[in-house]
């Protein structure tokens, strides 16, 4: 095998090795996405139907909701702080446009008493301008017996908003957002309502967490097809590529003429000349 296809063989396979190892790192990635919504999913769908439990029996003061944790119903008694009432932008339900109405709720009773639970109380539609909330709902009254699902905070970032509104659900964020921001310790997590004193809030149903684990495990496999594909067709356009050259005639060498042959043909020259 000389040195040229040498190189050839290793240059090709160089790169298929290069695209196979992309394919493989982009298949792994897509697999870990799948496993990790996969996890999510179990959790939601077991924490969904699980009996609702006492707020301090599943959250602590300073410290974030655990990830088995999440979705799961909580009980807590307390007040809404007046004024708390802050909306949450640029989050359509069904489609549909609209707030969230976020309040900060006084836990009264329990291990966290003292303590203030972000709570959103559900969906409101856009006015007719279709930039303001068609009407900002008023807060109970008095000692509420709230049921919620425990929800993880979100990170706070740099966009702004309007007085009175967000961008994220993210405790410290609501609380200075409020129009009298309350001083009480806020819980690192927030509840979307389920029920107030045993009604609902009267505001728009927030929608269902979705259970669909998405198109990463195909993609995951597409990618792996693709990795393996490299490598094989590599493969394979080489093998031709060596048959082709097997198989064809290499042109012959043109022989130097030696010295008889160039005086044989000088001898022939001389004879037609002397016969024309």
């Amino acid at each position: 095998m000389s040195w040229v296809v040498v190189r050839r063989w290793v240059a090709t396979m160089s790169v298929a090795l290069l695209v196979a190892a992309g394919c493989a790192t982009a298949g792994l990635w897509q697999w870990h996405r799948h496993q990790a919504r996969s996890a999510a999913v179990a959790v939601l769908e077991e924490n969904r139907d699980a009996a609702p439990l006492p707020l301090e029996r599943l959250l602590r003061q300073g410290a974030a909701v655990e990830e088995d944790q999440v979705w799961h119903a909580v009980t807590a008694t307390g007040h809404y702080v007046p004024g708390s009432t802050v909306l949450l932008r640029n989050r359509p339900v069904g489609g549909a446009q609209g707030f969230h109405a976020l309040a900060g709720f006084l836990v009264d009773e329990g291990a966290l008493a003292g303590t203030v639970l972000v709570v959103d109380r559900g969906w409101i539609p856009t006015a007719a301008d279709g930039a303001s909330p068609r009407s900002v709902p008023e807060l109970p009254d008095g000692t509420v017996e709230l049921l919620a699902r425990l929800r993880v905070e979100e990170g706070a970032n740099d966009r702004t908003a309007p007085p009175g509104q967000v961008q994220v659900i993210n405790a410290e964020t609501v609380r200075l957002a409020a129009s009298v921001p309350w001083e009480e310790p806020t819980l690192l997590a927030y509840a979307t309502v389920i029920g107030e004193n045993g009604e609902p809030t009267g505001l728009g149903a927030l929608e269902e967490p979705s259970t669909d684990l998405g198109s990463h495990l195909s993609y995951a496999f597409q990618w792996s097809v693709f990795a393996i594909g490299a490598v094989v067709g590599a493969v394979i356009l080489l093998r031709r590529e060596a048959a082709d050259g097997a198989t064809s005639t290499p042109p012959r060498r043109r022989r130097r003429p030696s010295a008889e042959d160039e005086e044989d043909a000088l001898l022939d020259a001389q004879e037609s000349a002397a016969a024309g």
